[in-house]
């Protein structure tokens, strides 16, 4: 049993991964622009009731059993195990520092002008493509190293 763990672990961070990079161009290109015409406090919470359960938790997990069991992979498929999690930890390690602060910050504020708000929000956006470049590489790599054989053969 102990020999699949890898492999489960592998599986569960592509289809996070992926399920993340769908779900964060949908919110990017389709939930998120209209906001701009609305008060912050007025914003719909469905980001905190899908983004908690589908990725905050479980892809920063997921990115942290990878990251070890692709260091200990001996395998051809490590180094692009390897770089998928690493990558991945650099998109977590922004979305913790900046994407969820600011977006709680901006969801709280009473105080800013409208023009503060469109402002703020217009450079979330705009860095949100880099984290969306950042999933779909993480997404990438973690396929191709899906498709390799682990040190067992399979």
């Amino acid at each position: 049993m102990r020999k699949y763990v890898p492999k489960i672990l592998l599986w569960l961070f592509v289809i996070n991964l992926g399920i993340a990079f769908g779900a964060g161009i949908y919110e990017s290109r389709v939930v998120i622009p209209p906001w701009e015409n609305i008060p912050p406090q007025t914003w719909p919470q469905a980001g905190v009731l899908f983004w908690v359960y589908v990725t905050t938790v479980p892809l920063t997990l997921l990115t942290l059993a990878n990251l070890l069991a692709a260091w200990l992979e001996q395998g051809p498929r490590r180094r692009w195990w390897l770089g998928a999690a690493a990558i991945s930890a650099v998109e977590r390690i922004a979305t913790f520092s900046y994407f969820i602060p600011t977006m709680v910050w901006l969801q709280g504020t009473e105080g800013l002008s409208e023009a503060e708000v469109q402002a703020a929000l217009s450079q979330w956006l705009l860095l949100d493509y880099g984290r969306h470049v950042l999933t779909l590489a993480a997404w990438v790599a973690a396929l191709k190293a899906l498709s390799l054989p682990d040190k067992h053969g399979g």
